[in-house]
């Protein structure tokens, strides 16, 4: 998995007529960043594929898209490829299909093949294909979706439909996944997932590809250090000290500019020990006994000296430099880590298994990307059964090695295309079921909210604070809370 993080330029939004996102952003697969005054940058996703940062949103989260109507369309649209058209269906009016590029160069050219394959039952719509960049994707989504000239059908930030679903733009997917229970595709889902997009009036969208966040660990620097695997936050702190008398960090980490996974883990620490940010309510409860426990742990590795110092201004690049240097033996990063270093350490390095913290649980945070669809289609019945379609026929973009992140579906994770990628295998097995989204520990299911931590200036601050041990564990999250609770408040 490989994401960047980019910066993209200004789109009027629901808070401060800025807008964010949230996408896969490190490496061959791009997460990237918005800049949004209250509410704030994007965050950092990576998915499967090869090195290739990006500029700026972040595909995970979409912060404040276009809430307000009359942005013009014409000129911010310029910037997408043209649209591929499938086989035509009685002269129905074309659906279309706003896919991003989630891998390497083989991505989104057997994306377009499996689109256009596509042959309609009589009455339905055909589909066209069209790549949107993840380089400005909120202003090309948000002035598509305020004009009505929108897909009918997309994939995006993953915060995205969320976002869209506050605006009454969304199509509840709950009719489909109905039909999905009665031939076997619901149940094909990985557990839990489906739940995770939830909301009050139905569900916002279908899970996608994955973005996870793992504990990776150079097999040959333990060895050197002749220290075992972790197997619990105490195990862990031990190889780090073994690590340390060879002068390697064994917390390899980075929250510089558009490197979100520094705050992704420091959120994991807070999930794997029952705590996280918002409670049943939704509400920012961040002041905790177990996350406080948690940032302690996460100062105490920073105080011995197990934290690279210069972490909290690395960006991904730095971090991945610092694997390659064998600077770094241990750290948490997404799953496609290995793909993204590259060479003889790509070899050496491997997926551990989920730590067991103080409390007796594991967990980690981790991003359901998604598709979703909208109220302006050629019709209902044409989106859901072309994504009918599309998710029966899509498993040889995980199986033709295209750098998408990880999939959904069982039966994908089951194909020997799949299980060649032994760290794959690992982090669907063993962390998928343990992970959690942003909304942890109150409740499984994204909701608007939760953009407001979403690779923000204030989760920035919080982390930097946290990995430059320039700050207690209460104050750290005392801030966070307040800035959170502030952000929500401004979004109405």
């Amino acid at each position: 998995m490989r994401l960047t993080t980019c910066d993209a330029g200004i789109i009027l939004g629901r808070v401060a007529g800025w807008g964010q996102s949230r996408t896969p952003a490190s490496i061959v697969f791009v997460r990237r960043r918005t800049k949004n005054p209250a509410l704030g940058t994007g965050s950092e996703g990576q998915d499967m594929a090869s090195p290739n940062p990006r500029p700026a949103l972040s595909r995970r989260g979409f912060l404040g898209v276009a809430g307000t109507a009359g942005i013009a369309t014409a000129g911010l649209l310029t910037g997408c490829n043209r649209a591929a058209t499938g086989g035509s269906s009685g002269g129905a009016k074309p659906l279309k299909f706003w896919n991003m590029p989630w891998g390497n160069t083989q991505f989104n050219p057997l994306d377009k093949k499996i689109t256009t394959s596509y042959k309609p039952a009589a009455g339905l719509s055909p589909a066209t294909y069209q790549v949107i960049q993840w380089a400005n994707f909120t202003q090309t989504f948000s002035s598509a979706i305020a004009s009505n000239t929108g897909p009918a059908v997309s994939s995006g930030g993953g915060t995205q439909a969320f976002q869209f679903e506050a605006q009454g733009k969304i199509a509840y997917a709950d009719d489909l996944l109905d039909s999905w229970k009665e031939d076997g595709l619901y149940d094909d889902f990985l557990p839990g997932l489906i739940d995770t997009m939830k909301v009050d009036k139905g569900f916002a969208a279908v899970p996608y590809n994955l973005d996870m966040r793992v504990l990776w660990y150079n097999t040959k620097l333990l060895d050197q250090a002749d220290v075992e695997p972790p197997k619990t936050w105490d195990d862990f702190l031990k190889v780090c000290a073994a690590l340390k008398k060879n002068n390697i960090y064994g917390y390899g980490t980075a929250a510089g500019a558009g490197a979100y996974t520094g705050g992704h883990i420091l959120v994991s620490w807070m999930i794997g020990n029952g705590g996280g940010l918002f409670d049943a309510n939704h509400e920012p409860n961040m002041v905790t006994p177990e996350n406080i426990q948690a940032i302690d742990f996460v100062l105490e590795c920073v105080q011995k000296g197990y934290v690279d110092p210069r972490s909290p201004s690395y960006t991904s690049a730095n971090a991945q430099s610092q694997w390659r240097a064998h600077k770094f033996g241990m750290g948490f990063d997404t799953a496609g880590l290995a793909n993204n270093i590259g060479g003889t350490v790509a070899k050496e390095i491997t997926v551990g298994s989920p730590l067991t913290s103080p409390s007796g649980k594991k967990g980690m945070l981790y991003f359901p990307n998604n598709i979703m669809m909208y109220t302006n289609t050629p019709s209902q019945k044409s989106s859901e059964a072309f994504l009918t379609y599309y998710y029966k026929n899509m498993a040889p973009l995980w199986t033709q090695n295209t750098g998408i992140g990880l999939p959904p579906l069982k039966s994908i994770t089951q194909t020997d295309g799949f299980r060649k990628d032994k760290n794959a295998v690992k982090a669907i097995e063993e962390y998928q079921p343990i992970s959690r989204t942003w909304a942890a520990p109150g409740s499984k299911a994204l909701f608007l909210g939760v953009t407001t931590v979403d690779g923000t200036p204030s989760m920035d601050t919080f982390t930097q604070s946290v990995l430059g041990g320039k700050t207690t564990a209460r104050a750290a999250l005392t801030k966070l809370q307040d800035a959170t609770a502030k952000a929500i408040k401004a979004l109405g």
